[in-house]
């Protein structure tokens, strides 16, 4: 890579981080996972000591957090509040412990204070003459914000400390958060319990501040007058007797074996505390020790923050559901105890199927080690089975659906001479709750009708009211009806009205992608829409099962002919088809053979700005382009939105694939 290209990439990051800190720290509202945000820091240390001639003042090596705001007071710290340097693996620790043995230049024997590493929001609280005089953020390490009010509400802080050894001035440091129950309240708000924290930390009204329910941990100071203290788990011992709550979890620990065996055993159960917690801070014990190291300019070196596993927790497994999708696929999900991975918070796991959970013989009851890598929906990687109760039975899967109560099967699959995995409802017909309710959802989706304010829930309401059963009750909605409902209004009901009454009008492959057929999706809704180019010649087909025509269309085989045989041999489906076919205004949708995009294939990535992906991807159709669902080596567009998948965006880039913003996608469109 040129030197030119290695700085424009270095200071891309460089803005990256900079918008992330503003976000994270500024606005409370961070749009990536704290695993990112970590490797996003880590990129950009490594650029640096790669090459020598990347030298930036908003380097992470310089920087803390964020400047504070205009709208508080600001406080400058008397001893800079900088972040921990971060651990993710035994050499990782092997080399902060080798980075202390040079600078004192002699190898001696460390003592470690050990505390949990809580995934909340540090303050500071300044006492003078006994009284809590000042309450700060962190802001950016050297000057922070004003918010003593908001932190007196908070009931593990105290206000005036009557003890004989408290020292006149001092500055104790510690972390603001909210307990996991408590969060669950809140959850509809906040993304996570650290943004809910933080969110009403910089609340300027105290009173809204006390109404969420904030607890606060002591865990060191910045500046004492005369200090006596020789050992950080000696002062931690004081602020107990100060009135200040300490973490019960603390350790004294000697070397890095007992740190990695205390994290590994930690972290297997760190779900049973009911707080966040997303690693483990090791300091040197000695204070004399600590002055002597002093600090970077970012970071203490006398302290390291040994993060867990980024895209996996431990927890445990309080239910096992089956769910029934548009196709009738039983999906067993884990309802488990609520965990933080990468600033989600996760309470259920796909279990995949029936198959799956006899491999790795998954419980009720069970720790498990879930995994959540980037937007995949989280999984159970392992069970330990140490942990296991001796009375739990092994889990049975339904012989029957559990939302019909009709036979399931495991079909056949003639090509692998094996049965599938996934278990099946037969009952296709709308006879089953459950299919019926996601083949109705799926009718509505983005991708088929489209229909604007008919999201999920309200099909799943709407269906326990019994104002829609089939999609074609969709178009007979009783309005007056809707309107008393909670929730809705005149404006928001006529919307709804519009929407449907404009989705009235469409074209012939999202007609035949919105009936939810089995092995038919988008494309192979194209194949057959421009095959048969009219409603009439489908509904020809359909009536006469003559589905082998489709056997002349490239794209489309035996899997596909079998699927829609089996669909329509349902009248009940036929009905349905038909009676949609006289409601709506079917049109096929011809291809653009000379439009300013031919021969160009694109990908999206990220939420798109006042556009659906799916009306983004019909304009690309209509002028000649081609949407793909993979990035490879024939994409040539890679068009990002809001909070895009960095690992779509890493891999464009290697192929040298051109990565554009929606902007740029207009001006091709002209």
């Amino acid at each position: 890579m040129k030197k030119d290209e290695i700085i424009k990439n270095y200071n891309y990051k460089l803005k990256e981080l900079f918008n992330h800190n503003k976000l994270y720290y500024d606005k409370s509202k961070p749009i990536i996972s704290d695993s990112k945000y970590d490797k996003l820091k880590y990129d950009i240390l490594e650029l640096e000591n790669k090459y020598k001639f990347l030298k930036n003042n908003k380097s992470p090596d310089k920087v803390v957090g964020y400047k504070p705001s205009r709208s508080f007071e600001k406080y400058k710290h008397k001893v800079p509040m900088l972040s921990l340097s971060n651990a993710f693996s035994k050499n990782d620790l092997i080399n902060f412990e080798k980075k202390i043995f040079n600078y004192l230049n002699k190898n001696i024997k460390l003592n470690y204070s050990v505390e949990p590493k809580i995934d909340g929001i540090s303050a500071s609280l300044t006492y003078k003459n006994k009284k809590l005089v000042y309450g700060v953020s962190r802001g950016d390490g050297l000057t922070g914000e004003v918010i003593t009010e908001n932190l007196k509400t908070i009931k593990d802080i105290p206000k005036k400390i009557n003890v004989p050894n408290f020292p006149n001035e001092i500055e104790i440091r510690g972390e603001v958060f909210i307990k996991k129950g408590d969060f669950l309240k809140l959850k509809n708000e906040f993304a996570n319990p650290r943004n809910a924290a933080s969110g009403t930390l910089r609340q300027k009204d105290p009173n809204e501040t006390k109404k969420i329910p904030l607890n606060f941990v002591a865990y060191t100071f910045g500046f004492i007058q005369n200090n006596t203290f020789k050992f950080q788990s000696e002062f931690l011992k004081d602020l107990k007797k100060w009135g200040f709550k300490t973490n019960k979890h603390n350790k004294i620990l000697s070397n890095i074996k007992q740190l990695i065996n205390f994290h590994k055993k930690f972290e297997e159960t760190r779900f049973d505390i009911d707080y966040d917690v997303d690693g483990l801070v090791y300091k040197i014990d000695d204070l004399n020790l600590q002055n002597r190291l002093g600090f970077t300019s970012s970071a203490p070196r006398w302290a390291i923050a040994h993060k867990f596993s980024a895209d996996s927790a431990i927890t445990k497994i309080k239910n096992i559901e089956i769910q029934v999708g548009r196709t009738g696929a039983l999906t067993p999900v884990a309802k488990v105890e609520p965990v933080n991975i990468g600033g989600v918070i996760v309470a259920n796991a796909t279990l995949h199927n029936e198959d799956e959970i006899k491999r790795k013989d998954i419980r009720l009851g069970d720790v498990i080690k879930i995994e959540r890598a980037g937007d995949v929906i989280p999984h159970v990687i392992e069970v330990d089975k140490t942990k296991r109760d001796k009375n739990s039975k092994i889990f049975k899967f339904p012989d029957n659906c559990p939302s019909c109560g009709s036979k399931t099967i495991k079909e056949f699959n003639t090509t692998t001479k094996k049965y599938d995995a996934v278990r099946r409802c037969i009952n296709d017909g709308y006879g089953c709750e459950r299919i019926s309710i996601e083949k109705i959802k799926h009718f509505i989706s983005k991708e088929a009708l489209n229909i604007d304010g008919f999201g999920k829930k309200v099909v799943e309401n709407f269906w326990n009211l019994n104002l829609i059963k089939k999609p074609q009750d969709i178009f007979a909605l009783d309005y007056k009806k809707i309107i008393s409902l909670d929730g809705w209004g005149e404006l928001s009901v006529n919307n709804l009205k519009n929407s449907i009454e404009k989705s009235k009008n469409v074209s012939l492959q999202r007609f035949i992608y919105s009936i939810g057929i089995r092995h038919i999706g988008v494309e192979n809704s194209k194949l057959i829409s421009d095959n048969l180019e009219n409603i009439s010649n489908f509904l020809k087909i359909i009536k006469n099962r003559n589905f082998k025509k489709f056997l002349n269309i490239d794209g489309i085989g035996e899997t596909q002919i079998n699927s829609l045989k089996y669909f329509f041999s349902n009248q009940t489906n036929v009905d349905i088809v038909v009676e949609l076919s006289l409601i709506l205004n079917i049109k096929h949708q011809k291809l653009n053979k000379s439009g300013v995009l031919i021969n160009k294939n694109f990908m999206f990535t990220g939420k798109l700005s006042g556009i659906s992906r799916a009306e983004a991807k019909s304009l690309i159709e209509k002028n000649s382009g081609t949407t793909l669902s993979s990035v490879n080596r024939n994409l040539d567009y890679l068009v990002i939105g809001e909070k895009p998948t960095k690992r779509k965006v890493d891999q464009a880039k290697s192929l040298g694939i051109k990565v554009i913003t929606q902007d740029e996608l207009i001006k091709l469109l002209n």
